[in-house]
């Protein structure tokens, strides 16, 4: 899509044409800027930093090794008190990258991705050479952010009247059951 609301927050295109025996390595830091889309992106409170570092080797002639740490600060609202809530992410993850230009599936008869002979995790399949490095990472970030923040100290604790016993839809029916 091309609509600005759908775009990623931080988007650091490489050709992975490009990529030497040597590798290649970069950091990508967000800027005021994106660190307030990515805020409203993730939607929490505000991204105070967000860096992560990329390392990207050739595998194969079209398979590539992509290795990311990660660092960022976040602010969240608490979900008991709606105070802020500031949150650290610190995190390494790797992902496999499979080049192939007009990307075909090996789909097996449950219908779920087949690794090739000798693998245990299917490589992500990409079908361009110009791929996103920031895409995992805002990937990970966002399944690293805390659903239910809590402020130090704040536990949870259930409505008064949750301890009463609700009446329940299907009396009636075991009522029925009774008399039959």
């Amino acid at each position: 899509m091309n609509d600005p609301e759908h775009l990623p927050p931080i988007e650091r295109f490489y050709d992975l044409n490009r990529l030497s025996e040597a590798g290649y390595e970069t950091t990508i830091t967000a800027g005021p800027a994106e660190r307030q889309k990515l805020a409203e992106w993730a939607e929490v409170v505000g991204v105070n930093t967000f860096e992560g570092q990329v390392s990207l080797r050739r595998t194969g002639p079209s398979r590539f090794a992509y290795a990311a740490h990660l660092e960022a600060e976040i602010t969240q609202a608490c979900t008991v008190t709606l105070e802020p809530v500031s949150s650290h992410i610190s995190m390494e993850f790797t992902r496999r990258l499979h080049l192939v230009p007009h990307v075909k599936k090996m789909i097996d008869l449950s219908g779920e991705l087949s690794p090739a002979a000798g693998e245990d995790e299917v490589p992500e399949e990409i079908d361009n050479s110009r791929y996103d490095l920031a895409a995992p990472l805002l990937e990970e970030f966002l399944l690293a952010i805390d659903p239910y923040p809590r402020a130090p100290g704040v536990a949870f604790s259930a409505p008064a009247d949750a301890d009463e016993p609700r009446e329940n839809p299907f009396a009636v029916l075991k009522g029925w059951k009774a008399k039959g």
